[in-house]
């Protein structure tokens, strides 16, 4: 099976299994705790997909730079544990087609190699210049995590071709977001990363996107002001579970944005959005759909800390079933 595709094929199979199953074969869950994964939500220690070494070893930023230049197709550049790299002054390094770039987070314990910045103008700080790209294993760490409307706007990462994948990361720092991916964008896996401290007022998306087809699965998030955002676009929408929901956000969690916010003279939020298995442990509102998903969005499975009628806003075409709430998760059909 496909990298690119495995955490798709898993919720497609569950989402087929479940209604056909007798509950003496497939146990109802909510929350994100009966993750399928097979790995740790968040990465880390436990997590198997670990690389050990590449066809380039880089310990510095000029070891680095050189390794994204030649690097080709299928080609890893490993950063190895215990190596920090300060790529400060740097903006759109771009991450050829195809090409892995690799840390050994949770592996013995490990951190993974740190890479960072201090910039404080206006950046991203790397970009996908291809299909395919993979990042895992490695922490970023921006300049700034606060949540004041300061001069900077950083983000991690821009992606803006099909296939791409980022797992087992640590991504935190980076006020406006930590990873965009572009409209029309397709095929995108973001799993098993620990984002947070992407707050700037106004701002702070932990992964925001334009795409149609993108699925954040087994991430652990807090400290952004929505931990997952969709301009809303026509075309736009995501797949969310089994993440963990820290308790800490400055505004409401999962969102797609209306019309009215873009001024379109539409009141369109999106095609689709598929939330699912995931623990909102935040005192902010879970849900908010600015408008009408025009294929629909299904909120199922999940395990909300507020009462229900905290947790989830739309304008319609939404269904939201069989969730649990509160402490003692109380079930709403």
């Amino acid at each position: 099976m496909a990298v690119h595709t495995r955490w798709l094929c898993v919720t497609l199979v569950l989402a087929l299994l479940c209604p056909v199953l007798g509950a003496d074969e497939a146990e109802e869950t909510f929350g994100c705790e009966a993750n399928p994964t097979g790995n740790p939500i968040g990465g880390g220690e436990g997590y198997t997909d670990i690389f050990t070494s590449g066809d380039f070893t880089v310990t510095t930023k000029e070891e680095l730079l050189a390794a994204l230049k030649n690097a080709k197709a299928g080609q890893v550049i490993f950063v190895p544990d215990g190596v920090v790299i300060d790529l400060t002054g740097e903006r759109n390094i771009a991450i050829p087609s195809a090409v892995t770039l690799a840390g050994t987070r949770g592996l013995n314990g490990s951190a993974g190699a740190r890479i960072f910045t201090t910039l404080r103008q206006s950046h991203v700080l790397m970009v996908t210049a291809g299909e395919e790209v993979r990042i895992t294993g490695l922490r970023f760490e921006g300049a700034y995590g606060g949540r004041e409307k300061v001069a900077e706007h950083s983000g991690f990462l821009g992606i803006s071709h099909w296939g791409c994948e980022v797992d087992n990361c640590e991504i935190y720092n980076f006020n406006v977001r930590g990873i965009g991916v572009g409209v029309a964008t397709n095929n995108i896996q973001i799993h098993h990363n620990y984002i947070h401290h992407c707050q700037r007022s106004g701002y702070g998306y932990g992964v925001s996107t334009g795409s149609s087809d993108i699925h954040i699965i087994a991430n652990k998030f807090d400290f952004c002001r929505h931990h997952i955002a969709s301009g809303g676009l026509p075309g736009s929408g995501y797949e969310a579970a089994w993440n963990f929901i820290g308790p800490d956000a400055s505004s409401h969690h999962f969102d797609m944005h209306g019309g009215r916010d873009r001024g379109d003279n539409t009141d369109i939020a999106g095609d689709w959005m598929h939330i699912h298995h995931n623990t909102f442990q935040g005192k902010a509102r879970s849900v908010v759909i600015r408008g009408v998903p025009s294929q629909g969005a299904q909120v199922h499975h999940n395990w909300f800390a507020l009462p229900v009628e905290k947790t989830v806003i739309s304008r319609g075409n939404t269904g939201v079933y069989r969730n649990v709430y509160g402490p003692d998760k109380v079930l709403e059909e």
